[in-house]
């Protein structure tokens, strides 16, 4: 599908529809055009939806722990909310920031016949994967800052659960020494 939008997007005239796209794809390069981009693809997504949750989640914690005033149980949920928000762009930046180059060998991949993902990236190199970064910071920053800003004020509204910042666990604690 990715590889039908992006043909569709690109190449004007190519085709106006994935009905019309997918049959003139598969006459052109056979089920290779449809699988082509599958690795860089997962490249990027794997890491951008891994640093979706990790970065978020530590960074609420560190929110919380050096710049929220307060304690977030004593944080009315507007304020709450506006840390999900600015949690959420920040890892929205390392999101954009880590699927960037592979998000570029998908992009050149699906618009070019022939082409393999090591061939693109090999022609694009270390500079042309890094091109349009400040663009893909703003768009991913704001998307993800969205999707959690949303996520949250939908748990806030019908009342449901808001897990508390996660701490260590006292065995782990232990483990480490830092219990007295």
């Amino acid at each position: 599908m990715e590889a039908a939008k992006v043909r569709i997007q690109t190449q004007p005239g190519y085709a106006n529809t994935l009905r019309d796209a997918a049959p003139k794809m598969y006459k052109e390069e056979g089920l290779k055009a449809f699988y082509k981009g599958v690795a860089p693809l997962w490249m990027r997504q794997i890491p951008y939806t891994m640093m979706k949750f990790a970065c978020f989640e530590r960074t609420v914690e560190a929110l919380y722990k050096f710049v929220v005033p307060k304690p977030r149980s004593e944080c009315s949920k507007p304020e709450q909310l506006v840390v999900t928000f600015v949690a959420g762009y920040i890892a929205g930046v390392f999101c954009a920031i880590v699927s960037h180059p592979a998000d570029s060998v998908v992009s050149v991949l699906n618009k070019e016949k022939g082409s393999s993902a090591s061939q693109v990236l090999k022609r694009l190199g270390f500079k042309g994967v890094w091109k349009g970064l400040f663009a893909r910071i703003i768009m991913i920053g704001t998307l993800t800052a969205l999707q959690w800003f949303i996520y949250d004020s939908v748990k806030v509204y019908f009342r449901l659960p808001r897990p508390p910042p996660p701490e260590m666990p006292e065995s782990l604690k232990k483990k480490l020494g830092l219990t007295q």
